[in-house]
C-alpha cells in the first residue's frame, strides 16, 4: 500500500493496575507523554484499564455511562494536546451491555470507534457480553487491527482478519498474570513461562506481520509486554513487573503479510458423501 510508511514509531504502555479514575487518567496521560517524547505516532495501553479488569486481585473502581463518557472526553483531549493516537483498554457500555473494548483515538483526539472483545475467557462470562464485529483502524495511512487478550492466545483468526485486509501490524491489549501469587519470570521467552510468549510468535510469524502485545506490570507477571517482528522473533520486551513505556520505531516494509494473503477459506468447505 503506497500510503502505508516504511518506518512507523509506537508505543506500549505497561502501568500498574489504577487505583482510581483521577489515578488511572493521571497514568494515561504521563505515558502519552512519554511516547510523545519519545517520538511515538501511538501508545497502546492494556485490557480494560479502566475501570480494570473485573474478577481480578485488585478491586475495580465504580464505573457508568457517564463515567465512560468523561473518560472518551478526556482522553481524547489528550491525544489531541500530543498529538499522539491512543488504543485504550476500557470497559465499554453499550446496548448489548458491559463489554471489554479498546477505544481507538486519532492523533486530533477525535474517537475512530471500538474493538471489543468477541470471544470472552468462559472466566469473563458472569461479568462481560461478548461484542459481535471486527474493525480495522488507520493513523499516519498504517491499517491496524486490535484483538484482546484470550482472542490472540486462543482465536488466532482474530488477529488474521486484520492481516488478511492488509494491516501490518496487530495491537494486542491484555491482563496476564496476578497481584498475589505465581512464577517470578525473568526472561522472555522462558521455557518455564506458560504458553502466552509463544503464542504472541505465533500470531505474529503465522501471518506475516508484526504483534504488538501490552500487559500490566503485575507482580507475578505470566506475559511480557513485547514487540514480535515478521519473523517471529522478539524485537523487545518490557521487564516484568516494571512500569514503563516501550517505544520503537518498526519496519513496515518486512511485515509483508504473505502467509495471511494466501489463506483461501473456500479451501474449508465440508465435504458432502
Amino acid at each position: 500500500m503506497s500510503d502505508v510508511p516504511a518506518r512507523w514509531t509506537v508505543a506500549l504502555a505497561s502501568p500498574r493496575p489504577a487505583v482510581s479514575l483521577v489515578h488511572g487518567l493521571e497514568k494515561i496521560e504521563a505515558s502519552i507523554r512519554e511516547a510523545q517524547t519519545a517520538g511515538a505516532a501511538l501508545v497502546c495501553f492494556p485490557e480494560a484499564y479502566l475501570p480494570g479488569l473485573r474478577g481480578q486481585d485488585f478491586p475495580v473502581f465504580e464505573w457508568d455511562g457517564d463515567t465512560q463518557g468523561r473518560v472518551v472526553e478526556v482522553v481524547g483531549g489528550m491525544a489531541r494536546r500530543h498529538h499522539v493516537a491512543v488504543i485504550l483498554g476500557l470497559e465499554w457500555l453499550d446496548e448489548p451491555g458491559r463489554q471489554i473494548g479498546a477505544a481507538v483515538f486519532g492523533r486530533d483526539g477525535s474517537l475512530l470507534g471500538v474493538q471489543t472483545k468477541n470471544q470472552l475467557d468462559p472466566s469473563e462470562d458472569h461479568g462481560y457480553v461478548p461484542g459481535h464485529d471486527r474493525r480495522l483502524f488507520r493513523v499516519d495511512g498504517v491499517p491496524f487491527g486490535v484483538t484482546i487478550c484470550h482472542e490472540g492466545w486462543r482465536y488466532p483468526e482474530t488477529v488474521r482478519w486484520a492481516a488478511a485486509r492488509g494491516a501490518p501490524i496487530v495491537f494486542h491489549p491484555q491482563h496476564t498474570g496476578n497481584e498475589t501469587d505465581g512464577i517470578e519470570l525473568t526472561t522472555f521467552g522462558s521455557p518455564e513461562a506458560p504458553y502466552y510468549e509463544s503464542a504472541m510468535r505465533m500470531r505474529s510469524i503465522e501471518n506475516t506481520i508484526w504483534f504488538a502485545s501490552v500487559n500490566y506490570a503485575l507482580r507475578f507477571q505470566e506475559s511480557a509486554t513485547a514487540f514480535i517482528d515478521p519473523n517471529g522473533d522478539c524485537h523487545a520486551w518490557q521487564p516484568y513487573g516494571q512500569e514503563g513505556v516501550l517505544v520503537r520505531t518498526l519496519d513496515l516494509t518486512a511485515a509483508t503479510g504473505l502467509l495471511a494473503r494466501r489463506w483461501a477459506p473456500e479451501r474449508y468447505v465440508e465435504a458432502r458423501a
